[in-house]
């Protein structure tokens, strides 16, 4: 029995028949018959203003303050980054469209990273070492918290 059986079956049935009849008079009406043209947006214009949309990307907010980036999250974007424009010129075909997104997703967490690094280089006044040693060390003790206690570790990221 092909899947067009199901289609056709669901297609005949009595609800699909009720339920086109009801929306029949819908399809072709407008949310609102007295908007004019020019104060209806286009589906571009939507997007834009939305306050989910393009402008709401936060990885790239450069206006952001330092001190609110996570350098572990930052971190994993330029790796990620990095890895898979290496990654879309090893694959064939190649893909030079994602290899260039890739490669500006790394830009954008090299550009991130330096501004968090400068950050707490410029409140402890450590060199860039101490300061990368002292970040790893944070990184290795919350690592060994969450081996030893994996479920501490995930109701305290919950809470």
């Amino acid at each position: 029995m092909s899947s067009r059986a199901g289609l056709r079956f669901l297609q005949n049935s009595r609800f699909a028949r009720a339920s086109f009849k009801k929306n029949i008079g819908r399809r072709y009406q407008t949310a609102d018959a007295t908007a004019t043209p020019t104060l209806q947006q286009s589906t571009f214009q939507k997007l834009w203003n939305s306050p989910i949309g393009v402008k709401t990307v936060h990885f790239c907010d450069f206006a952001r303050p330092a001190e609110s980036l996570s350098l572990s999250q930052n971190l994993a974007i330029t790796t990620t980054g990095a890895i898979w424009t290496r990654w879309c010129f090893i694959i064939k075909p190649r893909n030079l469209l994602l290899a260039a997104v890739n490669f500006f997703l790394c830009c954008v967490g090299v550009t991130q990273v330096t501004r968090i690094m400068m950050y707490q280089k410029s409140i402890e006044g450590l060199s860039a070492e101490e300061i990368a040693e002292k970040n790893a060390k944070e990184a290795a003790n919350t690592a060994q918290g969450i081996a030893k206690d994996p479920e501490g570790a995930a109701n305290k990221a919950v809470n």
